[in-house]
């Protein structure tokens, strides 16, 4: 009797291992949904920001707004996709990752570029409908993120997350470009670089909370190389850059540089004082992780609902 029941238990054990996803669930994997969804927050920050400086209506601009929301939503997935092709041999080590349909053969390594030039050419072929401005930072931004970053940095150096910041905060500058061709306005600048800065204590949290799969596949993010000492002092840095990157939107808001300057500074204490006051690393990495969220989501829909009632009540 208890032979025949570990039979039925490693019986079940192995139709689980073997369950095959749906091809929605497939898909929404093999392109990252959940990256494509928190990227056009900031680009809907951009494009928002935009109307209201350049004192532009609501209603002319919605085909503008279709175009750039689904035109980032394919040029982000598509970038998701060609990082799933590429990173398939160290997706395969790292628990987090095992899943993904590159690794399973749910998807093939072939049909997943296929997908990913398709995506990026319709990508930029939406937004140039918005404004070829647009289409170019789209461009960029895969480039960006494929090439210099996937390709180059993320297996040769400790700056990989620095340098994936640079396409990681294209969003807003697609948004702002599709109602605008004028880029030098200091606000925007202010939401380009908070989203370079606030990259690097975000990834380091998650490279904390990861280590043993970043370790195993030997990425050598930082936590890894230098140790937690040596990132807990850059975050902290970045965290002070961070906090003067608040006064850009002094040019557009005292409110929002208000709302920046106290999103980073609560930030920052949270730092000093969980690190030294846990001595559980992961959850003081746990706790930076979900607070970059808030802080993310709080600014930039308020950057947001901020534009949006300029525009809709000219308020200039």
């Amino acid at each position: 009797m208890e032979q025949n029941l570990k039979t039925e238990r490693n019986s079940q054990a192995g139709n689980v291992n073997t369950v095959k996803h749906s091809r929605s669930t497939i898909l929404a994997q093999t392109v990252k949904t959940g990256i494509i969804k928190s990227n056009l927050i900031p680009m809907w920050a951009g494009l928002a920001l935009g109307m209201y400086k350049n004192q532009m209506s609501l209603m002319e601009n919605i085909p503008a707004i279709l175009f750039a929301t689904i035109g980032s939503a394919l040029v982000i997935g598509a970038a998701g996709a060609f990082n799933n092709v590429y990173d398939r041999d160290i997706d395969a080590i790292m628990p987090r990752t095992q899943n993904r349909p590159t690794v399973t053969g749910e998807m093939t390594a072939k049909a997943t570029l296929y997908l990913a030039i398709a995506m990026l050419v319709s990508g930029i072929g939406v937004l140039a409908l918005a404004s070829p401005l647009a289409a170019l930072f789209g461009f960029l931004g895969v480039f960006l993120y494929v090439v210099p970053y996937t390709m180059w940095t993320k297996r040769r150096t400790i700056y990989n997350t620095e340098v994936g910041s640079f396409s990681g905060a294209v969003p807003p500058l697609i948004g702002w470009a599709a109602v605008s061709s004028d880029v030098t306005h200091p606000a925007l600048i202010g939401l380009y670089l908070v989203m370079v800065i606030w990259q690097m204590p975000h990834f380091y949290a998650i490279a904390i909370r990861k280590h043993a799969d970043y370790e195993a596949a030997s990425v050598p993010m930082l936590p890894v190389v230098k140790g937690m000492r040596r990132t807990y002092y850059q975050t902290n840095f970045y965290l002070i850059l961070l906090i003067l990157s608040s006064f850009l939107f002094g040019s557009l808001s005292i409110g929002i540089m208000l709302v920046a300057l106290i999103l980073s500074v609560a930030w920052l204490i949270m730092s000093i004082y969980g690190y030294h006051s846990n001595k559980d690393q992961v959850k003081w990495a746990t706790k930076m992780f979900v607070f970059s969220l808030l802080h993310m989501t709080i600014l930039f829909t308020t950057v947001i609902v901020y534009s949006l009632v300029g525009v809709i009540f000219k308020l200039y």
